[in-house]
């Protein structure tokens, strides 16, 4: 889906202020409210909003947006994550990399590297990264989600669990202020884990609007990484738990 300008300030709005009104996005725009309604209802109709009386609301903490609208949020910002990412894993390592919009930015960056040993359970890496020779790609069994063709389940927990790599590239729905990671999906959560603890550098890739979400299913802490990697940090809190516990914080867009 093509987001107008228009309907990317309508969904950055949406995201800081949790909601959005018909009148007020008429004035700002200085359109007719039936032009308004239109947008929402294209938002809506993609699931990156959620219609409410007089206008429309970013999605709650216990639902995720549909996986190929989640890429077009900070799409941009994105790409420098994913850049910046890929900037710290060099040549001829062995590395994981799980679910996500941004993990997949990484891995599309990384495909200037060469004599990677790329481990997922993400079928659009795998897929994104297997048609080049340069890379020996393992894809772990178990269930296929039909939403982003995220590979989840205690099969694929049994299959992580066989290796020791040198990065992971973890990605999250959220980060709370406390410094926890969360989820949609606790089956996601179970591979997301044993990630974690199946690598020796651990390198978290969010960006800024995941401190503004939340979700309910903890994967960890941020203490447990070794790198974050995101556009711009907006929390003073985050940047605490990030000296405290001696996590490289890493900001895309001041690099």
């Amino acid at each position: 889906m093509y987001l107008h300008p228009r309907h990317k300030e309508i969904v950055e709005t949406a995201r800081q202020m949790g909601r959005v009104g018909v009148e007020d996005l008429a004035a700002r725009f200085e359109v007719t409210p039936q032009t308004i309604r239109k947008d929402l209802n294209e938002l809506c109709r993609a699931r990156i909003l959620s219609r409410v009386h007089g206008g429309a609301m970013f999605p709650s903490g216990t639902e995720n947006m549909e996986y190929e609208q989640r890429r077009l949020i900070s799409e941009t910002e994105k790409m420098d994550i994913g850049r910046a990412a890929a900037d710290l894993i060099p040549e001829n390592a062995s590395l994981f990399i799980n679910i996500g919009t941004t993990t997949e930015a990484v891995s599309h960056a990384l495909l200037q590297r060469s004599g990677l040993m790329v481990i997922t359970n993400n079928i659009n890496v795998a897929n994104r990264m297997r048609v080049y020779e340069q890379f020996e790609v393992i894809i772990a069994g178990g269930v296929v989600r039909a939403s982003d063709g995220g590979i989840v389940g205690e099969a694929a927990v049994d299959f992580i669990r066989q290796f020791c790599v040198d990065y992971a590239v973890i990605g999250v729905s959220a980060i709370d202020s406390s410094g926890a990671l969360l989820d949609y999906d606790f089956r996601e959560v179970k591979v997301a884990q044993a990630i974690i603890e199946n690598a020796r550098h651990v390198i978290l890739v969010a960006d800024s609007t995941k401190t503004d979400r939340t979700a309910p299913v903890r994967i960890a802490h941020l203490s447990q990484v070794d790198t974050f990697v995101t556009d711009v940090c907006k929390s003073d809190k985050i940047r605490q738990i990030c000296e405290l516990h001696d996590v490289e914080l890493l900001e895309a867009t001041k690099l």
